[in-house]
């Protein structure tokens, strides 16, 4: 006890110590590409091909050429992806989640770099296979289960999937365990947590995003166009009107941006779900069969058929004005559904990458990568659109989607045959007793 202030003091073990100021971050153990708390001037990003044609343009507007014929390039991929359909989706999807947990990875492994940890990177990529296992393995058994029903060694992965991803886990677990290193415990648990937060934020939402594709193209192409629109529309707005900073976290947005990139966003979204709403393809749920072809053929669900809506009597009285009469006005009810998804693309989603934002200014790094030149890595971009998944796939399960017959078949060909013959007479009596039968 420590007579002069009655506090104890703390028995601290040397190495512990010496441990605790190894975590301290300090501008030598950071990347080079460091960012100043204060905005910086633009900095050139023009990759060799094009700094020729823009040698005499301003570094400003040089980045701003460059970010929009990028922008242009990325927006064609998009639709080259839109013609080819669910399978270049479902790729990319997973490329993209691949690249973008490498870019995070590669951050952390940067910034301790002189501590040359055991196993991180192996670890760090196995435990994103057994996330991926886990997730997509029920997502086949769901959609292949009449072809698994038929291979026994198929049907013991389906049956025992759970147990058989939660011991790869663990098998992942102990040998993290087993590779800790004295001087280095409580780094190792840092990355360990900081692994699998990168897994909740990555591939959980990339799950997501691929469910959501499941349920119809429309479901991923419309809330990602939004993203995109708000993206550019805000960039666009800030860069000529820009003037009053809307966060500190991120000092070049601007509320003129904000709210610029909201209100072009409402209305691209309200336009784009009406003309997304004639074509079967991207409005039907992809079907998946045995020979790996996808059936987008469906009677579209009520919210993709126009529906007649009176007018109110004083919205009436304005478009008499200008020549316009009508009682009633033809509308897709999805263009409804599009308010909430702008609304919330608009307003909710930058968060992202505010979120985002934040991450890079604590270890000091302009982009999470230079994958695209003017725009940064992957994850630079990708930062909303994972935030928006997520909202996507509550938003179906809450008002769009019903219980589907093929999310119940997994769990009955699992079943014991007793157990299956004792649903099929249940089932039978109570179609019967509804008269369906």
């Amino acid at each position: 006890m420590d007579d002069s202030t009655g506090v104890r003091k703390r028995n601290v073990d040397p190495e512990d110590e010496q441990e605790e100021a190894d975590l301290v971050l300090t501008d030598s153990s950071l990347p080079r590409n460091d960012v100043a708390e204060s905005p910086s001037p633009p900095k050139d990003e023009a990759p060799e091909f094009m700094k020729e044609a823009l040698k005499d343009l301003t570094p400003r507007w040089r980045n701003w050429w460059v970010r929009g014929w990028f922008s242009l390039l990325m927006i064609g991929f998009f639709g080259v992806l839109i013609y080819f359909g669910t399978f270049a989706f479902m790729l990319v999807v997973i490329l993209c989640q691949v690249k973008c947990f490498h870019e995070i990875i590669t951050i952390g492994h940067q910034v301790y770099k002189s501590y040359d940890l055991p196993w991180f990177r192996t670890l760090s990529w196995y435990f994103l296979f057994c996330t991926n296992y886990f997730l997509y393995g029920e997502t086949l058994a769901e959609h292949f289960a009449a072809s698994i029903q038929k291979e026994e060694r198929l049907m013991f992965l389906a049956r025992y999937h759970r147990l058989i991803s939660y011991m790869t886990y663990l098998l992942g677990f102990m040998l993290f365990v087993l590779s800790l290193v004295k001087k280095r415990y409580r780094l190792q648990f840092f990355m360990f947590g900081w692994t699998h937060v990168t897994l909740l934020i990555i591939v959980t939402q990339s799950h997501l995003l691929m469910q959501n594709m499941m349920e119809g193209l429309v479901w991923l192409i419309l809330p990602v166009s939004m993203v995109i629109c708000n993206d550019i529309m805000a960039y666009m707005c800030g860069f000529f009107f820009g003037k009053t900073p809307l966060i500190k976290l991120s000092p070049k947005k601007t509320w003129e941006g904000f709210i610029g990139g909201a209100f072009f966003t409402i209305i691209f979204g309200w336009f784009f779900a009406l003309f997304l709403c004639q074509f079967p393809s991207l409005i039907c749920p992809s079907k998946i069969s045995s020979n790996f072809t996808v059936d987008v053929n469906c009677d579209p669900m009520f919210i993709f058929k126009p529906k007649e809506y009176n007018v109110p009597l004083f919205i009436r009285v304005l478009l008499k004005l200008i020549g316009f009469d009508r009682s009633t006005i033809s509308i897709y009810p999805l263009q409804f559904h599009s308010l909430s998804l702008s609304i919330f693309s608009s307003s909710i989603a930058p968060f992202g990458g505010f979120f985002a934002s934040g991450f890079k200014r604590a270890f000091k790094i302009k982009d999470f990568g230079d994958t695209i030149p003017g725009h940064g890595g992957l994850m630079d971009r990708f930062d909303c659109q994972y935030l928006m998944a997520t909202f996507v796939n509550v938003y179906l399960s809450t008002f769009i989607t019903v219980p589907s017959p093929k999310k119940l078949l997994p769990l009955i060909v699992a079943m014991s045959p007793d157990d299956q013959l004792q649903l099929f007479h249940q089932l039978k009596d109570y179609l019967d007793g509804q008269g369906l039968l």
